[in-house]
């Protein structure tokens, strides 16, 4: 009789009903609080990308101080990214959310008080530094609550967060900046930075109320549920894998980490330019009223939701990451292209976004799904770090460079162009760079079955 592929065994005990009976509890425990917070983290972030169409008018900033400013956010993020996940490690996450929650919260509430090029950099930064570690912090945390053969569905939900995110965005600021404009003396972008960066002060409180740092600590578990996820772990099977024992100072030295840092880098500098640069764009195809800029700004990032959950749940099925991966930039790729086909026809363009979006929506977490299997559970803190704050350089260089073409061409085509070259970048990377486990042998827990 022929030994079962490994992802099959794996699946097999996953559909056990009583396990899946302890992660669905866990799912409901963890997911929608986390969901939530990262949706405002989110909103806080982006929410530049539409008041920057009235700062332009009411400030003196034009594409090129909007570019770096968009920019600064993610040096501080990468500056501050590492210690705090190693903090977290050593603290817990309920102490670590907390303190990264209420900081950032002022600060997204004190961008409503800029008025300088200078100011506006600062602060920027600032929420960026405060910010730093919240995403590399849940997916560590998840790591200590889910087997990474149940990781791509979950990152995938927790990512909609950006995806939800983008699609409240747009309909809140453009109402926000419509209607709230000159609202007791007051520019609708204030009232925008306010209003989205409040929330993330009471949530975060929540986030330390409601939550546990590792299932061993969870009073809503029984016995007999902590020991199936401890189960599940001491079976885990991982697609792709490094040292099994290595340490942070180990991944350190080792080339695929910052391989996977470049891989992040060109991903989430395409990503980023699209968010801050959709809707201009939209604009540019004759859409001139703010609120219907937002709604127009919804409709892609609907099919992105969709799309990334199913993607993720596909991929933790087959339990294969890099293939995944590649297909999804393609799709980013090539939806962005026929965006460049449709000039003039408002409708095609909208559709042609939504297959992007649906491709750049479920590549992220496919890649920390990928990612949180290569590292091993010594460097997991410092790796995911490490890797996120090296790839969200990406970010703090593409938007200038996106304004920078903007402004000597004037012509947004040659803007697609540039975010499609970086995620064709990124697949292809990805593809050479790391090898599945199965090529080199399954780790010693496949051979538990």
């Amino acid at each position: 009789m022929h030994p079962q592929p490994a992802h099959n065994v794996l699946s097999s005990a996953l559909e056990n009903p009583s396990v899946k009976a302890v992660f669905l509890k866990i799912d409901w425990r963890l997911l929608p609080l986390l969901l939530v917070a990262y949706m405002v983290a989110y909103l806080d972030r982006i929410n530049i990308g539409y008041a920057q169409l009235q700062m332009k008018q009411t400030l003196p900033f034009d594409d090129a101080v909007y570019g770096l400013g968009a920019g600064m956010f993610f040096i501080g993020y990468f500056l501050f990214e590492v210690p705090s996940n190693l903090l977290l490690d050593r603290i817990g996450a309920r102490k670590t959310l907390l303190r990264i929650m209420v900081l950032w919260g002022l600060a997204a509430s004190a961008m409503m008080f800029v008025s300088t090029p200078l100011q506006f950099y600062v602060v920027r930064f600032l929420l960026g530094v405060f910010e730093a570690g919240f995403f590399p912090g849940v997916i560590l945390y998840f790591t200590y609550w889910y087997p990474s053969a149940r990781r791509g569905q979950v990152i995938a939900i927790f990512m909609s967060a950006t995806t939800i995110g983008s699609l409240v965005a747009g309909p809140l600021c453009g109402f926000i900046l419509k209607y709230f404009d000159g609202f007791a003396g007051l520019h609708g972008w204030q009232w925008l930075f306010l209003a989205q960066g409040l929330p993330a002060i009471f949530i975060g409180f929540l986030v330390y109320l409601l939550l546990k740092d590792k299932p061993d600590q969870a009073p809503w578990l029984s016995t007999e549920e902590k020991a199936v996820v401890e189960n599940a772990f001491r079976h885990d099977i991982k697609e792709v894998a490094g040292k099994a024992d290595g340490t942070f100072l180990q991944m350190l030295q080792d080339p695929k980490a910052y391989l996977l840092a470049l891989v992040y880098f060109f991903l989430l500098g395409a990503t980023y330019t699209m968010v801050f640069w959709v809707p201009t764009l939209i604009q540019s195809w004759g859409v001139k009223d703010l609120f219907l800029i937002g709604i127009y700004a919804s409709i892609p990032n609907a099919a992105g939701i969709i799309g990334m959950i199913l993607i993720g749940r596909h991929s933790d099925k087959w339990h294969e990451r890099r293939w995944h991966f590649a297909v999804c930039v393609v799709i980013a790729a090539v939806g962005l292209f026929t965006t460049t086909l449709f000039q003039g026809n408002l409708v095609g363009s909208i559709l042609a976004l939504a297959v992007a979006v649906i491709g750049i929506a479920s590549a992220t977490p496919l890649f920390f799904a990928l990612t949180s299997e290569y590292l091993s559970a010594g460097a997991a803190a410092g790796g995911l770090a490490l890797i996120s704050s090296l790839g969200n350089l990406g970010p703090a260089v593409s938007p200038s460079i996106n304004g920078l073409i903007l402004r000597s061409t004037g012509d947004n085509i040659y803007s697609t162009y540039f975010v499609m070259a970086l995620y064709l970048l990124s697949g292809t990377l990805l593809l050479l760079a790391m090898r599945p486990a199965s090529v080199r042998g399954l780790p010693a827990a496949a051979s538990a079955h």
